[in-house]
């Protein structure tokens, strides 16, 4: 399967949850495991470039699809543009569930690239977020359209490859 732009290998039963994989396999700690069961997202992570929630797809499902990580957003050892925002606007209390936030900003922007308020809303829906940043999280995703408005207008801005320390 390719994972991240990466071909890998694998000697794994076809039922076996994603999830699994990309985290005890893999060392992919993007995802997260959160319910088990499709409803908190913190499992997100890209197929085909569309969210889908890991912990419920079967291996067999994707093995000739493209599944892009929170690892793999980045280009060039730089954040990715939506990644960005989330750290500028602070939109992390514990962190948990920043990696299907994330993932679901990203889906978003790639099926419709000028997103509404009422877009985001809904695309960050199912998305559980316990520590009650939802206020910092919409923020960051507001970012995330005006850089993503930004690139359309004037090109794509350069990687930014500086680090973020806790």
């Amino acid at each position: 399967m390719t994972v991240n732009d990466t071909v890998r290998h694998l000697d794994a039963k076809p039922e076996t949850p994603l999830l699994y994989i990309l985290r005890n396999d893999l060392a992919l700690n993007g995802p997260k495991y959160g319910c088990g069961l499709g409803e908190c997202g913190a499992c997100a992570v890209l197929v085909d470039g569309r969210p889908v929630r890991s912990c419920t797809v079967p291996l067999g499902a994707v093995v000739t699809r493209r599944v892009t990580t929170l690892e793999g957003l980045a280009a060039e050892g730089g954040l990715h543009p939506v990644q960005r925002a989330f750290i500028e606007e602070a939109a992390a209390q514990c962190g948990y569930c920043l990696n299907g936030m994330i993932i679901a900003v990203v889906g978003l922007l790639a099926r419709n690239p000028d997103p509404g308020e009422s877009d985001i809303r809904e695309a960050l829906r199912h998305h559980l977020c316990r520590c009650g940043t939802h206020v910092e999280i919409l923020a960051a995703a507001r970012r995330a359209v005006r850089y993503a408005r930004a690139d359309r207008e004037s090109g794509p801005t350069p990687v930014d490859k500086t680090e973020v320390s806790p």
